[in-house]
Order: C-alpha cells, then structure tokens, then sequence
C-alpha cells in the first residue's frame, strides 16, 4: 500500500516498513508494556503490535476522527483560569492503556476491600467512633477536618453500605504492585468520562477493540442505576435526580451525559424546594417528589440552613429531610471526611480493627503534621515531600516542596507548624510509563488511573477498568485534569471474547433521544430552551438583514444616502444595540464600517450578533440534557463557526462580509431543522418553539416598522422592499407573484399576511396558538380565556383584520397607521411573552436563601429576571 492509500477503519493492514510505528521505552523509567526480563507482556503485544502496522498516518486519521466524535458529543472539561471561553474540548490519547485480567484481578480484589472498609469508616465515624475510642485515629485528625459534618452524626441510609460510589486513584510501582494515591468520596467524578472515552475508542477503532477482548463496562452504570433505585424510601416508582452545580461547573458534560445514559432529570438548586417535609422539582406540571439524589455538589454546599450559609448550590432545608428518612443522597452527605489524607497514614490500624486485616491495597506513605514524630521527619525532610491540605475545600493546592525556593520554602514550613493539624506531606512516587501517540510517533508518558467502584447488595463491584490520565510530556510527573492532561481509555484484556452480558443489562452504548429518557424535566431547563430559541432566531434575523445591508453597501448599484441611513437605522432597531446609527452624524452614517463590525463581532456589546450567539449558547449548555446527540453537533457547529468570525471578518465591509455570516447563519438553520425533525413534541419542543415564533414575529414587526414606516423617493423605496424581501426569504415568490401585481402592497402582503410563508407574521401568530393549547393548565379553567390568550387573539384579529391599502396610506411622508399597528402588535407579543415566563417560569414564591456573600446570579440560573432579557424594543 502507498502512503497516499489509508486503510478503511477497522480494516487489517500490511504497511511498509516505513510506515510502522515503534515504540521504544526510556532506560531507567518503569514501562507497564514491559515485563520484569524486559520482555512485551501479552496483552501489549497486540496493541502495539497493530498500533504499529497502521503507521503515524493513519493514527493521525483516527486521532482526528476521535477529536471530531468528542467535539460532536460536546465533550469538555473547564480549565478555570483560562483565558477566552471557559471550556475546553476533552482530550484522549488514543493509544488505550491496558491490564490483563490476571493482573486486573488482584487489583479488583483490593479495590473491594478498600471500599468495604471506607464504607465502615464511614459509619464508624457518624456512629460509635470506634476507631477513635480505641486509638486507631487520633480525634484531632477527625474533630479538625474541615469535611466532618456535626450536623450529620446520626444519619444513616438504609442497607449496609453507606458508600455509594467511591473512586481510587492509583500508580503502579517498580516491584509491579500498585499503590493507592488518594480516594475520592464526596462526589467522584470521571465515571462519564470513562464512558465517552469507549464509546469514541470503541468507534475509531473497532476491529482492534473487539479483537482484543475487552471487557465491558456498561453494567457497572446497570448497578449504579439498580442500587440508587433499591435506596428509594418511597414504595412507589423512585424519582431519581442528578444534582449539578451547574453549567460553568468543571465536569458538566459529564452530568449531562451521566443523567441521559441512566434516564435521570439533571437539577440545580434551583430546581428543588424542600415543602411538607419532602422534596420537590419544580416542573411545568407542579412540584414532582424526589427520593433519591445523586449529587455532584460538595457536602458543605448542599443546605445554606445548616451547613454553608453563603452557599448558592443548595437547597434550604436539604438536611432535615434526609434526616427524617424521606430523601436518600448518594453519596451522603458529610462522606467528604473520608477523603482526608490523614486517614491514610491510620489505615493500617483502622482495617486491623474493623476487618482485622491490614488492606491488600498499600497507600502512599503519608506523614501528618498534627503528630509530633511526623512533624519532625517533615522538618528533616521537606524538600523531598508533597505537601497537602488534608480538606480538599480549602482550595489550597499541592505541592511539591523540592520544586520552592528558600523563602517559599520556609513560608511553607511555618504555615505547616501554625496549622499542624491541616496538613499532610507524602513521598513522591515514580509513576508508571505508557505509550501515547504524539503526533509522529509513539512515546512514554508517566500514568495515572482513577477507577470507581459501586455498592451492590452486599459488597462492592468495580468498574472493569477506570479513567486514566497521563502526563503533558515525558518529564511531566504532576498530573491534573485542570492543568491539561490528556486521558486514555482502560482496556482490561481477556485471553478469550468475554461472556454474553447478563439479561437485562444496559448494552455498551444506550443511547436516550432527549426528553424521551425524562419523564417531567424541571422547568428551569424548559425554560432556557425558550430562550435558546428565541436568541437562535434574533441572531438568525440580525444576520439576514447585516447581510442584506453588506451586499447593497458593496453592490453595483449604488443606493441613496437616505436609503442607506434607513437601513443602517433598522440594523440597530432590530439588534437592539442602540442608539447605534439612530443617532449617528451624517459623516458615521456615510462611513459606517466601524460600527457594523461592532454589531456583528463585539461579545461585549448587548445585542451584538457575538453576544446573542453566546446567550444562545449558554442556554443550549443549561437545557443539555434535552437535546439529541445531532442538536448538540449542530450546536458545536455554531460554537466552531462564532469562533472563526473575527478571522473571517479581518478585511473589514471590503472582503465581502456578508460570506462571513453564512456559516453561522447555515447552522441557525440546521438546528431549527432539528428541533423540527428530532425534538420529541413534549413541553421543551413546546417552548422552543414559541421562543423562536414569538421572536420571529417581534423582528418581523421591527424589521417592516424601520424599513417601511417612512416614505422615500421611488428609487429609495424599490431599495428598501428588495432589503425587507431578501432578509425575509421571499424575494423570488415576490418576482414570481409580480406577474400579477407589484409594489409595496404585495410585499407586505407576503411579509405580514400571507399564512403559507413561514416566514410571515401571521404564521407566527397561528402557530404560537398551536402551542399556547397544549401548554399545562392548572387548576380547573372556565370557558372564559385567559390573559396570555387573550393578548394572542387580540393580536392575530389585528393582523388578520388589516388591510393593504390602510396601512399603506401617507400623512408627512410617513406611514402613520402601518407604524401605530406594528407598535400595537409589538406591544401585544411582549405582553404575551411576559405572560407566558411569569406562569410558567417564575418560582419567586419558592424559599430564598437566608443569607449570601456572593454577588451576581445563581449558578445555573438563566435570564431570570434579567432586566428587559429579550424584550427591548
């Protein structure tokens, strides 16, 4: 095969010698291919073996294909601190790392026993505090933690295991064993990721996965669903919620993708009330009870009333009815205390006493401050010791003490003897080695696995393989999702295919079409489809029309400065970025280059095509959980051509700039074809839809007012209805219909009145009226119509009872009566969109938080009561 011919995916190949790729290890450093006699260990030899034969070119190939699945996926990770959008795409290496089952065996087996002591820890410490009676734990290293929750003592779930989920991250080290870095028990995160990770690498390259008999993971997700179902303390079918801090929360996409995968509404806080003793999501259809939670929202942060009082990500009152057994939260609450490092250098001591063995699994050596002996081993020996805050909420990272300089070594040294008892130093591990395509070739890099396991009835199962992370480069020994690292997908290996799954287990991809998998999602998430469909239509008007304006500015034809003043005044009319050219001098008015890039490019500037693309955009991230795999890549077409913008525009209204906006103004259409073709047409297709009518009628409106209220010259108003006709898409139906009759009169015909243009004001309005009947009705209604329909009928009479040649009539040089009906009507639509979000949207009557320190909105929270958020003008 030549170098210009690549191999179909999942196809064998026999490449040139020099198109392999080979993988050579670095002396010195530990290399999980390689066994003690250096030898490659089977269940590498394969995957190199095939990585190998497909040669830099085609790894290049599947790597941009694996890319390209992540980014239609929506797949991301928040680097905080970093410049420009807050998220970045997930990266995956796509050389798999891999365990054979013999190895991955006495590995499993330790994770069990680890979580079954963690789970007796846990009990322990909210119950008798054994381990503290008999000396195993100083009470210092428990009393101080900032995760020991007082408020908790007491609580217990029902079953055996108070620990749900925990997750491990472990190393490997030079005599082959592996070695526990630190576990995570609040709210462990990375168990989606290690989903999207199979599903892509499962699609890149699928001979290679299926050949090499990989175990499955999909019942891992199967069990966590059973068990959250089985800890329901209603007797009826459980409601399950997923609660997430929110979109800008690091690990979004990966609630998101949990909540579909299992068939869970995602909630906010806002989205919960704590009524009668119970709790309650607030959905269109009234208050829905919730009895079990699967929380990724940090133990202090969950109730405002009785443990963090500033905390904007929970819910008033949570506590008290987990307390009275009516709500299950998973993990529970207070389960942060196990995640103090302290309780590592005990570990010995504890499981003696609770299992009367000391753990299979080792833990990193770790000395804590608040002992005397340590204390000073750490003075001795500080340069050679990671040094780290046993709570992980005080947001202080760690550190390697070799890495500082002498001031900020001894600055460290005496935060460490003020506050004995927070700190903790740990030796620094060597860390494991595999290989990672980088580009051209392959090459080590120092390794770390996270794997999760899950309570069952009795015990514990562990998810058969984990999220692996690797070092930025081959020296790169920290590792840290926040600083970049990439990930890989963890292969555990059989030496024959794997068994048929069991009955009833979910397959290795389920797929849910949006709200099909939720049975009444909470109303803040209908509510921001609302709005994302109206933001989608104001910017797909907005850029139609700044097309329509850069084509006549640039064309053949010169148009008249009264012309182009009467445009460029209804750019800023209908993009609300005003006053804009409504107040521009003659001189701005002839040169208006400056202030229409400001109006298509400026994010900063309210109403810009930038600023309600990323409005739209925030709302398709808060309403994730409702839209279809294909939306959310349409979605990322948007995202990807909004992002291209500023190089597409460089040459300014000289560079045909009008082709700039086509990108965007293609993928507006592609995602309003399928919230038509794949939107189930329950209540968030409902609202989508009356977003994107009510704001299409509302530019409509705008647009007719700015370029037909005024009377102009014959050649200024041929201009302006060839504007009106061509951003409103029935230019050639005018030229076709102009056989007949032409003019003013049946544009506005086609505009406004004409109910087989979907375009046109009054299909708007008939069908906001399909929509407006299907909308929940609470409480018994007479026959007597309500406000919002009322303000709808009155609007489309108006419409329906208007006639051409009225509207058209001239008093000093104006259209008096076509003015005062477009106001009207405008008025009217504002009202009944305000009408709508009051009863559907407004929670205000809901519990407020008792005290916050924290400015600016609610995480999570969009547009609520957002000052003329979408009804200026």
């Amino acid at each position: 095969m030549s170098q210009s011919q690549s191999p179909s995916i999942g196809q064998p190949t026999v490449p040139a010698a020099s198109d392999t790729l080979e993988y050579s290890p670095q002396p010195g450093l530990l290399d999980e291919t390689r066994a003690a006699d250096g030898s490659v260990k089977p269940g590498w030899q394969y995957l190199l073996q095939s990585v190998g034969d497909l040669g830099p070119e085609v790894m290049r190939q599947r790597e941009h294909k694996a890319r390209r699945i992540l980014r239609d996926d929506g797949a991301t990770y928040n680097l905080y601190g970093k410049p420009g959008s807050p998220s970045t795409s997930w990266e995956l290496d796509t050389v798999p790392y891999v365990i054979d089952s013999e190895d991955w065996a006495g590995i499993e087996a330790g994770l069990v026993e680890r979580s079954e002591l963690f789970n007796l820890i846990l009990r322990d410490l909210y119950g008798p505090r054994d381990i503290i009676r008999h000396g195993a734990l100083p009470p210092e290293a428990l009393f101080g933690h900032g995760g020991f929750l007082r408020a908790c003592q007491g609580l217990q779930m029902p079953g055996e295991q108070e620990l749900i989920l925990h997750a491990v991250d472990i190393v490997r080290r030079a005599d082959g064993s592996v070695c526990v870095l630190s576990d995570r028990t609040q709210a462990p995160s990375g168990s989606g990721y290690v989903l999207e990770n199979r599903t892509v690498m499962s699609r890149v390259f699928p001979s290679l996965y299926r050949d090499s008999h990989v175990h499955r993971i999909a019942s891992f997700y199967h069990r966590l669903r059973l068990k959250l179902i089985s800890l329901s303390p209603s007797g009826d079918i459980p409601r399950i919620a997923l609660l997430t801090p929110g979109a800008r929360n690091e690990s979004y996409f990966e609630h998101a993708y949990l909540a579909n995968y299992m068939g869970f509404p995602m909630v906010q806080s806002g989205d919960l009330v704590v009524r009668n003793g119970f709790l309650w999501m607030k959905s269109l259809e009234g208050l829905k009870r919730v009895d079990v939670l699967l929380r990724r929202v940090d133990d202090e942060s969950c109730d405002p009333v009785e443990l963090r009082a500033d905390s904007q990500m929970g819910v008033p009152g949570l506590l008290e009815v987990v307390r009275t057994g009516r709500l299950v939260i998973a993990n529970p609450l207070g389960s942060g205390v196990l995640e103090n490092p302290a309780l590592l250098k005990y570990l010995p001591a504890i499981s003696m006493l609770l299992l009367g063995r000391e753990p299979r699994l080792d833990s990193v050596q770790t000395y804590w401050a608040g002992d005397h002996r340590d204390l000073a081993f750490i003075n001795d020996n500080i340069r050679s010791l990671i040094i780290k805050n046993t709570w992980r909420g005080s947001n202080e990272p760690s550190v390697f003490a070799g890495d500082l300089d002498e001031t900020q070594l001894q600055a460290l040294l005496a935060r460490i003897h003020r506050y004995r008892h927070q700190f903790v130093a740990q030796e620094k591990l060597a860390k494991s080695y595999t290989p990672a395509f980088n580009g051209s070739g392959l090459e080590p890099r120092p390794t770390l696995l996270r794997t999760f396991s899950v309570a069952t009835d009795n015990s514990y199962t562990v998810l058969p393989g984990g999220l692996t992370r690797i070092g930025t480069s081959l020296d790169g020994q920290f590792i840290s999702m926040q600083e970049g690292s990439p990930s890989k997908d963890t292969w555990v290996t059989a030496s024959e295919p794997e068994r048929a799954p069991v009955p009833g287990l979910a397959p290795e991809k389920r797929h849910f079409s949006g709200e099909s998998a939720l049975d009444s999602p909470p109303s803040r998430v209908v509510e921001n489809l609302y709005w994302m469909g109206r933001y989608a239509e104001r910017a797909d008007a907005s850029m139609r029309l700044l097309r329509t304006v850069f084509v006549m500015l640039n064309g053949e034809d010169p148009i008249s400065a009264d012309a182009q003043r009467i445009l460029l005044q209804t750019v800023s009319e209908i993009t609300y970025t005003l006053p804009g050219f409504t107040t521009a001098t003659a001189a701005q008015l002839a040169d208006p280059e400056a202030e229409l890039m400001q109006i298509v490019r400026d994010g900063e500037r309210v109403g810009s095509v930038r600023s309600t693309i990323n409005s739209m955009l925030l709302a398709a991230d808060e309403s994730k959980e409702l839209l279809s795999t294909d939306t959310i890549r349409v979605i990322n077409d948007v995202r990807d051509a909004l992002d291209n913008l500023d190089g597409d525009l460089a040459g300014g209204l000289a560079s045909a700039p009008e082709e700039a906006l086509d990108p965007l103004v293609t993928a507006l259409a592609g995602l309003s074809g399928l919230t038509q073709e794949s939107m189930i047409r329950g209540m968030g297709w409902h609202f989508i839809e009356m977003g994107k009518r009510i704001e299409r009628a509302q530019q409509t409106i705008a647009t007719v007012k700015g370029l037909m209220g005024t009377v102009s010259g014959e050649m200024e108003q041929s201009t302006l209805l060839t504007a009106l006709l061509t951003s409103m898409e029935v230019l050639i139906t005018y030229r076709r219909r102009g056989r007949e009759k032409r003019g003013i009169e049946l544009g506005l015909e086609l505009v406004l009145l004409d109910s087989r243009n979907p375009r046109s004001l009054l299909f708007q309005l008939e069908r906001l009226q399909e929509h407006l009947v299907e909308l929940p009705r609470p409480g018994k209604e007479s026959g007597e119509l309500n406000a919002e329909s009322r303000a709808l009928l009155e609007a489309s009479t108006l419409v329906k009872l208007s006639t051409l040649p009225q509207l058209l009539q001239v008093a000093d040089q104006r259209r008096p009566e076509l003015e005062a009906r477009m106001t009207q009507l405008a008025d009217l639509l504002r009202e009944f969109s305000r009408l709508i979000t009051d009863k559907h949207f407004d929670h205000r009557s809901g519990p407020q938080q008792l005290f916050t320190s924290f400015g600016g909105t609610a995480p999570g929270v969009l547009n609520a009561g957002l000052p003329g958020a979408g009804e200026r003008g």
